[in-house]
């Protein structure tokens, strides 16, 4: 969904989801609500140590006033939290390309994320710090603030516990979430970042579970969504990570396999079908003057008639727009490539020359990764 750039801190674009944008205005009602305002009146007023007036703060539209205040704090407190996760990577030179605002709270995305265990963890509990940090600052704000000051009081006291229950909730151990990341960089003390990546993924999908049971029989949407998220990624990461460990230490060099299958650009489709059946080969490198310049694939002329294949040539059907990858670059960050680019194929350039890598080649690179782990020691 699109976001919106709403300001920059420290380089770093903040961005707001369109999903939050139609949210506020009900998050605002619900914190507003009658029921809310009694429910958070006596603990805000505990802390500030004096008694609020509830008919106050349910006067008129100071409901309105209440709720979006306090909705708009509390993703103040959230882009605070995320801050807080990017000062920690940017200590550790790490790039932080965007802190996205959405119907769940923040996202900051790293360019690439530290895989040994003490970066991980002072990342990871650098947010829940910060919110910890805030709602203490809440608090002396509070205790600071008139006793007659009644929706401010509110505001300021509701943030305070608020953001106290953000960094608890954020360190339960349910990956992605803060507390997951710190459970997988204490168990990658003692074991392969994949093995523990594995480990917090399978304990993250349980809390998701979990969360689903809860959301179902409390008719909660918003943990509904929550499970799904948690789900998604946690699967999604711990996908991720297994490939990069099954690529490391290959280049997209590596993996690229010699052109076996190549066609000039100049024959026609009708003997492509030919070379094809003939060869048993689905795709074929497309050369021209000796240069790779493009592929071509059954895929590309199944829908030609047997004339519009005597006519045409691999020239007028072969991709030509692929990705072009250095031969050095790593072949994880090649699928990565690939995946962003939404290719099947990318064209490699080497010194000896062009090749063209599939998805193909990847899975067998893959595939011969775990069968050497398979037949070593255990």
């Amino acid at each position: 969904m699109r976001n919106f750039h709403i300001t920059t801190v420290w380089g770093i674009p903040i961005r707001v989801n369109i999903s939050l944008l139609v949210f506020l205005p009900v998050l605002a009602w619900l914190i507003g609500s009658g029921a809310q305002i009694a429910a958070y009146a006596g603990v805000v007023g505990a802390l500030a140590g004096t008694e609020l007036d509830v008919s106050v703060l349910l006067a008129g539209s100071t409901p309105w006033v209440v709720g979006t205040l306090a909705a708009v704090g509390l993703f103040v407190s959230v882009t605070l939290h995320e801050l807080g996760h990017a000062w920690a990577g940017m200590r550790y030179d790490l790039e932080v390309e965007s802190i996205t605002l959405w119907i769940l709270g923040g996202l900051a995305s790293f360019k690439s994320f530290p895989r040994e265990w003490q970066k991980e963890f002072w990342i990871a509990v650098a947010g829940p710090i910060t919110s910890i940090l805030t709602g203490v600052a809440c608090y002396a704000i509070l205790v600071a603030l008139p006793a007659n000051a009644t929706v401010t009081l509110f505001v300021v006291g509701w943030l305070a516990v608020t953001n106290l229950v953000l960094a608890g909730f954020n360190m339960l151990p349910a990956f992605p979430m803060d507390g997951g990341r710190v459970l997988r960089s204490l168990l990658a003390r003692k074991r392969s970042y994949a093995s523990a990546t594995r480990t917090a993924s399978r304990i993250g999908t349980s809390f998701a579970i979990l969360f689903a049971v809860v959301g179902v029989l409390n008719f909660a949407p918003m943990l509904l969504l929550l499970a799904l998220f948690i789900y998604a990624a946690a699967s999604g990461e711990s996908r991720t990570v297994a490939l990069a460990d099954l690529l490391e230490g290959l280049t997209v060099g590596d993996v690229a396999q010699p052109t076996r299958f190549s066609i000039d650009a100049d024959t026609t489709v009708e003997e492509l079908v030919d070379r094809m059946f003939a060869e048993r080969s689905t795709e074929f490198t497309v050369t021209q003057d000796g240069e790779v310049v493009g592929v071509v694939t059954v895929a590309d002329f199944r829908e030609l008639s047997k004339a519009q294949r005597e006519a045409d040539t691999v020239a007028d059907l072969m991709v030509t727009d692929l990705p072009r990858l250095d031969s050095a670059m790593s072949a994880f960050d090649a699928l990565v490539e690939l995946d962003t680019g939404r290719a099947t194929s990318a064209l490699v350039e080497s010194p000896e020359g062009t090749h063209v890598v599939a998805r193909e080649d990847f899975t067998s690179a893959m595939e011969m990764r775990r069968l050497e782990r398979a037949d070593g020691p255990f």
